[in-house]
């Protein structure tokens, strides 16, 4: 005996499905009204009311919560990047739930469904392999702590504020103000360089005198400088030393400590001023040169 084709089983479907449509017309043809409120209207009217107030009261009550979970977090925490980071996952996991219950409520199998989000999720996980790296690496760098926002900081050879974290991109914003997205996996791999977890930093100055010069008047010039800046810490004391002599320059090295927020107020403002000082004080600051130095005769016509 032959097998039906697939357009001679489409069409006992549509058929079925054509006498299954009009049982139930003949069916409320045949019934009162007050039969179809009570038997139809009512109950299933009631299903989707119940429903609908469930998903409605739900996403209000989960955002509500949400909300009180980031507001615990952050008080407990002082962390804003980990209070956005539970908002969030707490909001999409709870408004989960709600649509399941409403879905139940209206008297779908949720259990087939939870198996269906199940294996859709392992699905999109295959296919989200890199977001989900990112994701596992911004918890990491949650629970760790390496930076908060306001920080300014160095990595993936990048360098700026921390203004947000998100689940998977972490939101820098340069000094030219521009805004830089870096993958949280790329963050958590590198190195990462805080240059506000300290409350004071050292300045390095390396300043450059001629060997004609007096290293000691130098050096004077140097500390009067560093001792004038209020914005210099007196302890420790800055380290004024002479650390190279140079093909064409002693180097003289000084290291003063700042309050962190000061830094670069500091570095530009002392390199200013000791450029000033030396030139008052007939200092020199030499470039690269080369002597060359000639033996021998050189014919006349060379020369001219």
């Amino acid at each position: 005996m032959s097998q039906p084709t697939q357009t001679e089983t489409q069409a006992t479907q549509n058929i079925d499905v054509i006498a299954t449509t009009e049982k139930i017309f003949n069916q409320l043809d045949s019934m009162s009204l007050d039969a179809i409120l009570r038997d139809w209207i009512i109950p299933y009217g009631t299903k989707v009311f119940l429903a609908i107030a469930i998903f409605v009261v739900g996403k209000w009550l989960a955002k509500g919560i949400s909300q009180l979970l980031s507001k615990a977090v952050l008080a407990s925490t002082k962390d804003e990047m980990l209070q956005s980071f539970v908002r969030s996952i707490s909001y999409f996991l709870l408004l989960l739930i709600v649509v399941i219950a409403s879905l139940s409520q209206l008297g779908i199998n949720t259990s087939s469904l939870v198996a269906l989000i199940g294996a859709a999720g392992l699905a999109i996980g295959l296919s989200l392999q890199n977001s989900l790296q990112n994701f596992a690496a911004g918890v990491m760098l949650l629970i760790f702590k390496p930076f908060k926002k306001g920080d300014f900081i160095e990595t993936s050879g990048i360098s700026g504020t921390v203004t947000q974290m998100g689940l998977v991109v972490l939101e820098l914003r340069t000094g030219d103000n521009k805004t830089v997205l870096v993958p949280n996996s790329n963050v958590f791999s590198s190195t990462i360089t805080n240059y506000s977890a300290n409350e004071t930093r050292r300045v390095d100055f390396i300043f450059d005198i001629s060997y004609d010069d007096d290293i000691a008047q130098a050096k004077e010039i140097i500390r009067e400088i560093l001792e004038k800046d209020d914005r210099v810490l007196k302890e420790p004391k800055p380290v004024i030393a002479v650390s190279t002599l140079a093909s064409s320059s002693v180097q003289i090295i000084a290291r003063p400590w700042v309050n962190t927020p000061n830094y670069y107020a500091v570095y530009w403002q002392v390199t200013e001023n000791v450029k000033i000082a030396f030139d008052k004080a007939g200092i020199s600051i030499p470039f690269n040169q080369l002597d060359v130095n000639l033996s021998g005769s050189i014919p006349e016509s060379s020369v001219k």
